[in-house]
């Protein structure tokens, strides 16, 4: 089948019962019911949106989906290579629906394995599956701490190449040998983000999230809780997407990831990677504004006009279906999520995971001044030795981290940066350290709430 495609499953997980005794206490045992169950809560364009932006958003959409190969000979899309780790947006971001994280195997239903590995051999493509890509595992992307000379590399590399494919004659690129580097301990990994949502938090002003850090700043020094935004070199204004809040906006998230994910060169990075002799086959960017209408069934095709969606870039359309896509919609409340929610800033989790942001003036319908729960404050804050990836980004050091939006984490199947665990309790205690993680002093105080608050506060946050 040449067309590369992850179709998103329902997160089907049936939820657990909580009546397990602790030996003689009587008190009941935590666990993470897992992914929620049903429908899922995400996927949409923001609901206020009028006619015309739905129908933006729409045609965004199908340009998200869009698979690539070298020359579009193969897949609609061109730009493929030579190195790369997916060849569309929505095969890494697929969980619950198209626009979310990493699919996986733990949807009893409809199980997805991870894509990587079918990806390896596509089209006779001659890669090697890496170890630290598995069916069972997530979505991930590759960096190496160190070049071979000892210096620091952190630099993402790509996991395949084309060399071998049927649209690739003559390229002979060799795949980095991730077997040794494994071996040398040399990898950062990481998972995809989801996309949800990200126009309102693209909308938030820098004065609203300085102000919200601000209002918390005697309760987390109590805690033993920093945090600092990253910031712009260009312009000193805050950044706030990526794992390290490395982009400023969602064009360049968007033209970022069409580079060194997908390998195709663009407006915003017009230069090709890794442009080994033999394997470059387009001209550049790869990825352009549309100067004549494209599509073969508008009956604008091949004139100066279409829809802003259809003369506008590859990367420009990424943007805008992130950017006018609704958030994720949480489950009803029960009793038991409700006081989840109180525990929550109880123990001190929301002094990061801040509930509640409000946008600044939007040109798109309804999207103005908008309160909205991301459960993120977009700062950076240190987690210390545990969890630090060696990667430096910005002014974020090897062991900061922005705070993960957990909106929607209630259908997500794989958390941390590296997506080290499925279990939310697990990705929970992990944020301690023995090593200075600001998350210390929060984790003491979950930690002393008895077995049934500690499984409030996993309903709560699978709810979301």
């Amino acid at each position: 089948m040449k067309e590369f495609r992850v179709v998103r499953g329902f997160a089907t997980r049936i939820a657990l019962t909580f009546g397990f005794l602790l030996l003689s206490l009587g008190a009941f045992a935590q666990k993470d019911p897992g992914p929620r169950a049903g429908q899922p809560g995400a996927g949409f364009p923001y609901p206020t949106l009028n006619a015309n932006e739905v129908s933006l958003f729409g045609q965004a959409f199908l340009r998200f989906v869009k698979p690539v190969s070298v020359s579009g000979t193969i897949e609609k899309g061109k730009g493929l290579g030579p190195t790369f780790n997916g060849n569309s947006c929505a095969m890494c971001h697929a969980q619950p629906s198209i626009g979310g994280s990493s699919p996986g195997l733990t949807s009893p239903e409809e199980p997805h394995p991870n894509p990587q590995v079918a990806l390896a051999h596509l089209d006779g493509a001659t890669n090697a599956v890496p170890p630290f890509i598995t069916a069972s595992g997530p979505v991930l992307v590759a960096r190496f701490l160190h070049k071979a000379d000892g210096t620091p590399d952190g630099e993402v590399h790509g996991l395949y190449t084309i060399a071998g494919r049927t649209d690739a004659r003559g390229c002979s690129l060799k795949q980095p040998d991730f077997a040794r580097q494994l071996a040398d301990n040399n990898l950062a990994l990481r998972i995809p983000t989801p996309v949800f949502g990200l126009g309102l938090v693209e909308n938030t002003p820098d004065a609203t999230l300085r102000a919200n850090l601000e209002s918390t700043a005697s309760a987390r020094s109590k805690l033993g809780i920093g945090g600092i935004f990253n910031i712009s070199a260009n312009d000193a204004t805050i950044t706030r997407f990526g794992w390290k809040a490395q982009n400023k906006s969602l064009l360049m998230f968007a033209a970022e990831a069409a580079s060194i994910e997908e390998g195709v060169s663009n407006e915003l990075f017009p230069n090709e990677r890794d442009a080994a002799p033999g394997c470059v086959f387009n001209s550049t960017p790869e990825d352009a504004s549309n100067l004549l209408n494209p599509n073969p069934h508008s009956s604008n095709a091949g004139t100066l006009v279409g829809t802003a969606s259809e003369m506008a870039s590859d990367i420009v359309n990424f943007a805008i279906f992130m950017r006018l896509s609704a958030p994720p919609k949480p489950a009803p409340p029960t009793r038991s999520t409700e006081n989840g929610a109180k525990l929550f800033e109880k123990v001190g989790c929301g002094l990061c995971h801040s509930p509640s942001l409000t946008t600044g003036t939007s040109s798109y319908t309804g999207m103005s001044g908008v309160t909205y729960h991301p459960y993120s404050d977009f700062a950076l804050h240190h987690m210390g030795a545990s969890l630090t990836d060696g990667v430096s980004q910005g002014i974020a050091g090897p062991d900061q981290f922005r705070t993960a939006p957990l909106w929607g984490v209630g259908q997500r199947l794989f958390f941390m940066h590296d997506g080290r665990t499925s279990d939310l309790l697990q990705a929970i205690q992990a944020h301690t350290s023995e090593h200075a993680s600001e998350a210390d002093g929060v984790i003491r105080n979950f930690k002393s709430l008895s077995p049934s608050q500690i499984q409030d506060i996993l309903n709560f946050l699978r709810s979301l």
